[in-house]
């Protein structure tokens, strides 16, 4: 993890800065435990209380939360998360998994088309953990590990704006997707991911976007047939 270094933006800000795109772009998916300080002062190469300061204003904002003695943690993909997340706790689900496959479908066809090899290199480790957690037979492992991914999707879209709005429901998507998967993990609701990713390498958009798409229906959140 590098920082990049801009003249008239204080450092702490450009710390703040890349923290937050390490969870933005699922690096740092919700419920993880980011790096210690001591290894964030060797990554990035600043001061301690640079990036004290950086992970206390991102834990002020609701990003981080910070447990004495055990480390901080990953609580939301912004500021606005907890907020949306109360704003449609009681919205209708179809009405979300539209969403979903709207944002989602958009998503994976710019990849297809914008996806840099640092990209892929993030999909395909997104990809294996999300496989991992659901050999775990752990539910909630397995909701943030399909999360980081589609989230590491929006990334590869490089559309600051869908990421974004897609931070912003991240905690609605997550919900949804617990409604979806249930207090247990069924074998016959598995839904491989491997075609988005093969999509998104393949550079085909369309593909790409249909494999989003279809993921979403065959999960049972989307009506597809009409």
């Amino acid at each position: 993890m590098a920082l990049s270094t801009t003249r008239r933006t204080p450092l702490s800000d450009q710390v703040i800065a890349q923290l937050r795109a390490q969870i933005t772009s699922g690096e740092w998916p919700v419920g993880s435990r980011i790096p210690t300080e001591a290894e964030l002062v060797e990554q990035l190469g600043v001061a301690r209380n640079t990036v004290r300061e950086a992970v206390r204003a991102l834990a002020h904002n609701g990003l981080l939360d910070i447990r004495q003695g055990s480390g901080t943690y990953v609580q939301a993909t912004s500021e606005l998360a907890g907020v949306m997340h109360r704003r449609f706790a009681d919205a209708a689900q179809e009405q979300v998994a539209e969403l979903r496959a709207s944002l989602e479908m958009s998503a994976a066809g710019l990849a297809a088309a914008r996806r840099t090899a640092a990209d892929l290199e993030l999909l395909s480790g997104a990809l294996d953990r999300r496989d991992r957690a659901w050999g775990s037979g752990d539910p909630e492992a397995f909701v943030q590990a399909d999360a980081a991914f589609h989230q590491a999707v929006v990334a590869a879209a490089h559309n600051d704006v869908i990421a974004a709005v897609y931070a912003d429901l991240g905690e609605v998507m997550r919900a949804h997707l617990r409604r979806d998967v249930g207090p247990e993990l069924v074998p016959e609701r598995y839904v491989p991911h491997d075609g988005i990713l093969d999509a998104v390498r393949a550079g085909d958009a369309v593909r790409a976007s249909a494999e989003a798409g279809r993921a979403i229906g065959a999960c049972g959140a989307l009506d597809t047939t009409g």
